[in-house]
């Protein structure tokens, strides 16, 4: 079983390092990383599909445009995308490359700072006036896009990963949970006088806490919870995750929550409360302390995502949706109070 162990972390540990080196350097790249989003488009048309054809997938790109280059600076980006370019380069063996390495180093004769200046000044991806008229007319540009140096930066990197990385670590880290389970099963049942606290995998985890806010910095407090009313201060319809439907500007304009306002006739969003929570939390139940579910863990504060390393009580905090406003949601938006019929709710 041990030998198996190494066998399996020797060959982990090397997809390892090349996953996350296409992970954190190649697609922190912004526009690398913004070029990967125009993948599934680019392909569909490439087998004969129309604009027209495509057209949702072509309008959430316009819609997320505007957000991207809202904080996006090319001149930043394109030094980052030299850096990262020639860490990958020194730190990963040739084989491990992607093939268009190679190509660059031939070209530029090793030279990354002078290739990414020339990728970034003819490519569309950093250019938000280059990308809408790309996009206006993709019958005509996605051949472009597709010949496009970061796109091409992008595919020759996402390729390699999709190879010769992806699935075999995929199945590596399968194998390493199997023995894992297996080594844990023996161990206690070999040493039965010692308590083993369960991990993340495959157990049930429960964290205790208190709703509260929080102050993140001299002069700054934050309320434990939100309100519709921040959702239409925030409305931006130029971007998805800010677009409100009609009906519930409607619903907001008559204060129309039914019984789920609170006693000061406001309809509550979402909460924060001091659970040490992480990634795979979300989606988790929230209940109080009689046992009734409150809410739905989904997030947790920015300065907060620290705790996975430090625990800061005054600063962790995780964010609820607020079991409310999901009922609102289902019985006022929606039109479904029906199902209400199946829950018991208490007040």
């Amino acid at each position: 079983m041990f030998g198996a162990f190494e066998t399996n972390y020797k060959a982990f540990t090397s997809l390892n390092k090349q996953r996350d080196y296409f992970v954190e350097a190649i697609l922190g790249i912004e526009t690398v990383n913004y070029a990967f989003t125009f993948s599934d488009v680019v392909d569909a048309m490439a087998t004969g599909k129309k604009a027209a054809d495509v057209k949702p997938s072509i309008e959430k790109l316009k819609g997320a445009m505007a957000a991207f280059f809202k904080d996006y600076n090319a001149a930043t980006d394109q030094q980052i995308c030299a850096v990262m370019l020639k860490i990958v380069t020194t730190d990963l063996p040739k084989e491990q490359q992607a093939k268009i390495i190679e190509e660059i180093q031939k070209k530029y004769k090793g030279d990354f700072s002078k290739y990414a200046a020339d990728a970034y000044k003819k490519s569309i991806f950093s250019s938000q006036e280059k990308v809408t008229k790309a996009l206006d007319n993709m019958d005509a540009n996605y051949k472009k896009i597709a010949k496009d140096p970061i796109y091409l930066l992008m595919q020759s990197f996402y390729s390699k990963f999709a190879t010769d990385v992806r699935p075999e670590y995929n199945k590596l880290d399968a194998e390493i949970g199997k023995l894992n389970r297996t080594y844990m099963k023996g161990m206690r049942e070999l040493i039965t006088n010692k308590k083993y606290y369960p991990d993340a995998n495959s157990t049930l985890r429960v964290a205790y806490g208190k709703v509260d806010g929080y102050e993140p910095r001299d002069g700054v407090f934050y309320n434990s919870y939100t309100t519709l009313e921040g959702i239409m201060e925030k409305e931006n319809p130029s971007v998805d995750e800010f677009v409100v439907h009609p009906k519930l500007k409607d619903l907001y304009s008559k204060k129309d929550y039914g019984q789920y306002a609170d006693k000061n006739g406001e309809m509550r969003v979402a909460f924060c409360a001091s659970n040490h929570t992480t990634g795979g939390n979300s989606g988790s139940p929230v209940f109080n302390g009689n046992g009734e579910l409150i809410g739905t863990n989904f997030d947790r504060n920015w300065e907060g995502t620290m705790s996975d390393i430090m625990y800061n009580p005054d600063q962790v905090r995780n964010i609820v949706l607020d079991v409310r406003y999901t009922l609102f949601v289902v019985d006022k938006f929606a039109g479904a109070g029906y199902l209400l019929n199946e829950m018991k709710l208490v007040k």
